[in-house]
This record gives C-alpha cells, structure tokens and sequence, in this order.
C-alpha cells in the first residue's frame, strides 16, 4: 500500500490510497486479486487500510466491497476478474 495523492480543489483536500490484496473465492476457493482504491477527506493510517483487508480470507467481492465501505466511507472503488469476469465496484 502507497499513499499516493493529496490534491486541493477548492476548499476541498482529498487523498487517494491505492492497493491490492487476495482473498479467495467461497465458492472454488481460487485465489483473487482485488484493486482497491479509497479516495476521501480525512488521513487513513495505511497500516489500518492493510490491518482490516488481513481479514478477509475468503469472500465475495460485494460484501467485501460493503463493509470496506462501512469501514472507511468516502468514494471507493474495486475491481477482480474471476473466471474471465470482470467485477467493479463502486461505493460513495
């Protein structure tokens, strides 16, 4: 995980944080590997960012994507491909 941009429009600060994690499917058990990007107006601690994607063993991508969301707020994306199935998130 890198911090990657702190950026002003206005009166507004905003900070991106990009990563990538595996977790593996409930279904087949295939390892995945997420894209996860978080952009919002506060500082996260990376280690908290990695802390809580540790957890997630085995999952599937939405309900990841959900309690990702109410974990940190701000306007998140995720991405995988699964069996040649692309799955993008989007969570604001």
């Amino acid at each position: 995980m890198e911090f990657l941009s702190t950026y002003e429009t206005g009166n507004t600060s905003m900070n991106t944080y990009k990563t990538k994690f595996l977790v593996r499917c409930p279904i087949n058990n295939e390892e995945i590997s997420y894209k996860f990007e978080i952009k919002i107006n506060k500082k996260i601690l990376v280690e908290e960012i990695l802390d809580f994607l540790d957890k997630f063993d085995v999952g599937f991508h939405e309900e990841i994507a959900d309690e990702l969301f109410e974990k940190f707020g701000g306007v998140q994306k995720m991405s995988a491909i699964h069996h040649g199935v692309v799955i993008n998130t989007e969570r604001k």
